[in-house]
């Protein structure tokens, strides 16, 4: 959990309250049981244009932040380690640090690479996708960045940290 989450559950816990059970609006299971993300929830995911656009804190941070960085060889190996990766999904809230310091290069990460589409999921306004990514099983830690494959298999999975 980020400062800024520490600081909000101090603050008002009811706002973060990480005992609520998990929901499964947009979540189907597969045959193991597991739940998984649907293309169709994806695609409700915001895109970055309009993620920043809906910003009412760190923007201008974020945007120095994508300014200052240069795609590099070392965005193409972590896509090279991971060569099924077609989709990110991302949950995040603009008042996280962390988000705000790794969100630059994830995004810079998805523009050198066309095949792959992104989408931002604010983590207080979609419970269901945040409970299926919970740090140690019960924490709403952000950010979160899952990859996923074409047919929404998940590759991978970074919770508080860019991928790497």
């Amino acid at each position: 959990m980020c400062a800024a989450s520490r600081e909000i559950a101090r603050r008002d816990p009811a706002r973060v309250d990480f005992r609520r059970p998990p929901s499964d609006e947009g979540t189907h299971a597969n045959q193991g049981g597991a739940i998984v993300v649907t293309k169709e929830r994806f695609e409700q995911g915001l895109t970055v244009s309009q993620y920043l656009d809906q910003m009412t804190m760190n923007k201008e941070r974020l945007l120095a932040a994508l300014k200052s960085i240069a795609a590099s060889p070392g965005n193409a190996q972590v896509l090279e380690r991971r060569p099924g990766t077609r989709r990110i999904l991302v949950i995040t809230e603009d008042w996280c640090g962390a988000a705000i310091a790794s969100l630059p290069y994830v995004i810079k990460l998805v523009e050198s690479a066309p095949q792959i589409e992104m989408r931002i999921f604010l983590r207080d306004q979609n419970p269901d996708l945040m409970d299926q990514f919970l740090k140690d099983g019960r924490y709403r830690s952000i950010p979160v960045y899952a990859l996923f494959d074409e047919q929404m298999s998940e590759l991978a999975r970074f919770i508080e940290r860019r991928p790497d």
